[in-house]
């Protein structure tokens, strides 16, 4: 495909995605559970940092559109499509992860949060393993004293992509259970042996959610 070719691809994809997004989540039937951890967060006066599977973004990108939350997306492969994507939905990002301009990007996300600003990590990209919690957001959280907010969704009519994060859209007027995680702080002064004990509390509780929201549906 000729560079002119893939830039007017890329233009309509990147229109495509947003009004998508729009659309299937103005049409879905939403139900938020425990939103009181996320009240709690907001009104903590600290900020935080929402975190959601790879494959299960698409309906906490849309509930928390337009509130001025600072995501973090990879340099790598579509990451600039997403990129322009979420701007169009009242986002700000900082480009990067865990596997290419890694440190630069936690020094952005550093700053932003120590603003006064809330942040989205998806901490199983941008290639996986899937659900798979790296140690990047709880880095992040230690350093920022920012609270960790796990969010996720299932869907009564859902559309999964063969994908290795098995992405999942939902059909139009599709029943939506978004559901939030107990927040976690993570302690300033602990041993690297505690910090892993702590991503792996936070990826099991993370884990746990989806079978939680997936449970709504189950027959």
């Amino acid at each position: 495909m000729k560079k002119n070719s893939r830039e007017i691809v890329a233009y309509l994809a990147v229109k495509f995605a947003w009004l998508l997004i729009l659309f299937l989540g103005k049409t879905g039937r939403i139900n938020i559970v425990n939103k009181k951890y996320f009240l709690r967060v907001r009104s903590s006066g600290k900020p935080f940092i929402i975190v959601t599977w790879h494959g299960r973004m698409l309906a906490p990108i849309y509930i928390h559109r337009n509130m001025g939350f600072v995501a973090m997306v990879s340099e790598h492969g579509d990451g600039e499509m997403i990129a322009q994507t979420i701007l169009r939905l009242g986002y700000k990002t900082v480009r990067g992860s865990s596997t290419r301009g890694g440190s630069r990007a936690v020094r952005q996300m550093l700053k932003v949060l120590k603003n006064g600003n809330n942040c989205a990590i998806l901490p199983d990209g941008p290639n996986g393993p899937r659900h798979a919690f790296k140690p990047g957001a709880i880095l992040i959280a230690q350093r920022s004293e920012a609270w960790l907010l796990p969010c996720t969704f299932s869907a009564s009519k859902p559309i999964q992509l063969h994908s290795w994060d098995r992405f999942t859209l939902w059909r139009p007027f599709s029943k939506l259970q978004v559901v939030y995680g107990e927040p976690m702080a993570i302690p300033r002064k602990i041993s690297p042996l505690d910090l892993e004990q702590y991503r792996v509390k936070m990826e099991n509780r993370m884990n746990a959610l989806v079978k939680e929201a997936d449970a709504a549906f189950r027959k």
